[in-house]
């Protein structure tokens, strides 16, 4: 396999694995900051955000002190559990899914905040559980919420760069993205090989950001339990 396919394929693997990680993790995170009443949630939508307003290189940087086996995470991680997270693609997974969070997180709560209510007091009276409610009545209300935050999730990830090089670095098969290798390709002035990545990159966008468009203009009328 080429270095080139493989850097691209690494990149799809590392967006795709993110995207789905976070659909399992954000959703109900999601679920929680839309409905909870909990005194310190604005606490917790601040970290939530916090990578919205970070440089990704300070993100990376304090992701790289907790994995390194100086520090008492990165002590556990490796002593304990064996898990040497610093330039491997679990470490690089790691961080994306923290730098990518709230643009999964941020579209489904809104979308949840703003259903009416009386979508889930219906289900409450049919006798239907939170479970329930969320999976069988909230979410299919919400699709294009969902479709919207997968697309930007996986887009934002494919184009990553200060998080992906602080903790993986620019190993090729384990860490290289295609963020880095145009950052490699421009660097050595090998613009024809930076300008190959950069077009597949422009090109997932665009088809990204088209479908987006055509899934989300679709109507999608209100579904009860």
């Amino acid at each position: 396999m080429s270095d080139f396919s493989q850097t691209l394929l690494l990149t799809a693997k590392l967006a795709a694995l993110t995207t789905l990680l976070l659909l399992l993790l954000g959703v109900p995170l999601a679920y929680w900051l839309a409905y909870s009443r909990f005194r310190g949630k604005a606490v917790v939508e601040a970290l939530v955000s916090l990578p919205l307003v970070l440089p990704p290189t300070v993100i990376g940087f304090y992701l790289l002190l907790a994995f390194s086996a100086d520090s008492r995470v990165g002590h556990f991680l490796v002593h304990t559990l064996g898990l040497e997270l610093n330039f491997t693609f679990g470490g690089i997974l790691i961080g994306s899914l923290v730098y990518s969070l709230p643009f999964m997180v941020q579209p489904v709560q809104a979308a949840l905040h703003n259903l009416p209510r009386s979508l889930r007091e219906a289900a409450y009276t049919l006798g239907k559980s939170r479970l329930t409610t969320l999976w069988r009545v909230l979410l299919p209300n919400i699709r294009p919420a969902l479709l919207s935050a997968s697309v930007l999730t996986f887009a934002h990830t494919v184009g990553e760069f200060g998080v992906v090089l602080m903790i993986g670095g620019n190993i090729p098969g384990q860490t290289r993205v295609a963020s880095i290798a145009i950052y490699d390709a421009a660097e050595s002035l090998d613009y024809a090989r930076a300008n190959h990545y950069a077009l597949v990159l422009v090109g997932l966008a665009f088809t990204g950001l088209l479908l987006l468009a055509y899934f989300t203009k679709r109507p999608v009328g209100p579904r009860l339990p």
